[in-house]
């Protein structure tokens, strides 16, 4: 029997509209701290000579002063944003001295949190907004879990395809209105189905002891200073890694456009009684943007997010209310430390592969007991992945992980076959069979690679990634660079720190203000 997706590729071939996938937009955000030339945290401020945090639109820091934040322009070639990180990660070094980029998502030893540098952004309203904001993280969540890394792939179609597909569907919705319930079919497949890309790219089975202080729940131990669990791919992504008591109760709904901003939305005007404890303004200092579930929209955890490019002064969901949906964030890729900048062109082809076989096939809203399915097979998945026989619920029962990611990625495959014949390659199928091989064999994941080099070298996990960094750090510098990548880090760096000086001396209203006219999304006249 012919699938949904099959079907619907037939259609788009059939009336040309597949050509359009050719153009596919890619943006990446890799996010890596800086350590010492011992493997320590560094406690330094964020490099001037790499501009200013708060307007560079290249580099830029997360929640530390300490986490860098890297970010390519939105490019059609994803082997051209995967050259252009490299030439940030190769900027970036010629500017910190003999500080290296901690290459993998859980981060190096940090015996005491609170040394842990918030990021800094200037004196501007704005700037001093998304420094409270960290404040109010590090009061809710403590520092430990904001110092975890990861890597985002963004994603999105153009109005070509758009076009054509809203004829193909027999929509007359306005386009914009079609492309965003569309993107949030792909995200509610996304979300059904992301495990198996915890399973195929997890690449964090193993961390410090410094990062749960002096407990180790159920983790094995290696040596006196490394805890890992046999079989896991992703504790970046476990309980371990992003997890939220207060945000486990939000109950945010994916599957139409209105119900997941209007969920936010209640989320950021809902006081919770743990944050009200916090206070919200103490012996004159903010803690917190608020006292809500969520100080503002970002600060919830999920694996994919559905974006819109906010103008100036406009809030990520506001602008999501008012212009729809302009592209999705996929947010569940660990930083491969076995990778010079934690990805490679591989993954992203069966990304590209996975995100448009995710939007092709079917429409059906997510219920709330299939939310708990997708839970709990991503609960299992990152703690358990690798494990022999490890089942899966699915809507026919339970069915082993093996099988069902073969499934999945032979159902896809049309998909990698299509972008072949459209970019005149055999990537994305080489990718997808990649993939299912490693279904054959998990010793070949990431995660099960890590492990095992970790277990190899003799060493702690803190010394194995920070050796890994070093020898990576050494690839990059030696490697040519891209000079016309260079030239424009260069000039973004100088320019960002005027940009940041004259945000600072345009404000014209006090910071209380100012924050009540971002949350409510009233512009007050002068």
């Amino acid at each position: 029997m012919k699938s949904v997706l099959t079907g619907r590729l037939e259609q788009l071939e059939k009336n040309g509209t597949s050509l359009a996938l050719a153009g596919a937009l890619h943006g990446l955000e890799k996010e890596g701290l800086r350590v010492n030339s011992s493997g320590s945290l560094a406690l330094t401020p964020h490099p001037s000579r790499l501009g200013a945090a708060l307007t560079n639109r290249y580099i830029t820091t997360d929640f530390s002063e300490s986490l860098l934040e890297l970010i390519t322009p939105v490019l059609a070639d994803p082997a051209e944003a995967l050259t252009f990180l490299e030439t940030i990660h190769q900027y970036v070094y010629a500017n910190i001295g003999d500080e290296i980029m901690w290459s993998a998502s859980m981060p190096c030893p940090i015996d005491d949190p609170n040394s842990i540098p918030i990021a800094w952004f200037g004196t501007s309203n704005i700037g001093q907004m998304k420094h409270i904001y960290r404040i109010g993280l590090k009061h809710r969540y403590g520092k430990m879990m904001q110092s975890i890394a990861g890597i985002h792939y963004n994603f999105s179609l153009p109005d070509e395809f758009w076009q054509g597909y809203r004829a193909l569907a027999g929509s007359d919705d306005r386009l914009q209105s079609f492309k965003s319930a569309s993107y949030f079919t792909l995200i509610r497949n996304f979300r059904r189905h992301s495990w198996l890309l915890l399973y195929l790219f997890g690449a964090s089975p193993a961390l410090s002891q410094s990062f749960l202080g002096t407990e180790t729940g159920n983790l094995d131990r290696w040596k006196q200073d490394t805890l890992y669990l046999p079989h896991a791919t992703s504790l970046r992504m476990s309980d371990l890694g992003y997890s939220t008591t207060a945000q486990s109760s939000i109950n945010i709904c994916f599957n139409q456009l209105d119900t997941y901003t209007k969920t936010l939305t209640d989320a950021t005007n809902t006081s919770h009684p743990d944050y009200e404890k916090i206070g919200l303004i103490v012996d004159g200092a903010y803690r917190q943007l608020s006292t809500t579930i969520l100080q503002i929209e970002n600060e919830y955890y999920s694996d994919i997010r559905p974006k819109r490019v906010p103008q100036p002064g406009e809030g990520a969901l506001r602008a999501l209310v008012n212009r729809g949906v302009e592209y999705v964030e996929v947010r569940n890729t660990d930083v491969n430390p076995l990778l010079p900048v934690g990805m490679d062109l591989e993954q992203a082809a069966f990304m590209d592969t996975f995100l448009i076989g995710c939007l092709l096939m079917g429409d059906d809203f997510i219920s709330p007991a299939e939310c708990k399915v997708i839970e709990d097979n991503q609960k299992n998945v990152t703690t358990r992945g690798r494990e022999p026989g490890l089942m899966l619920a699915g809507p026919n029962g339970d069915t082993p992980l093996d099988d069902a990611g073969s499934s999945l990625i032979n159902e896809f495959m049309p998909v990698a076959e299509l972008l072949d014949r459209l970019h005149d390659t055999d990537l994305y199928t080489r990718s997808a069979q990649a993939q299912l091989a490693k279904l054959e064999d998990s010793s070949i994941t990431p995660s099960a690679m890590v492990l095992k080099a970790i277990q190899d070298s003799g060493l702690e996990y803190a010394e194995w990634v920070f050796e890994t960094s070093k020898a990576h750090r050494e690839k990059l510098v030696k490697k040519l660079k891209n000079n016309n990548i260079t030239e424009k880090l260069e000039m973004e760096s100088r320019e960002s720190i005027v940009n940041q000086a004259r945000i600072e001396a345009a404000d014209s209203v006090d910071f209380a203000t100012f924050l009540k006219t971002y949350r409510t999304g009233v512009t007050e006249s002068n």
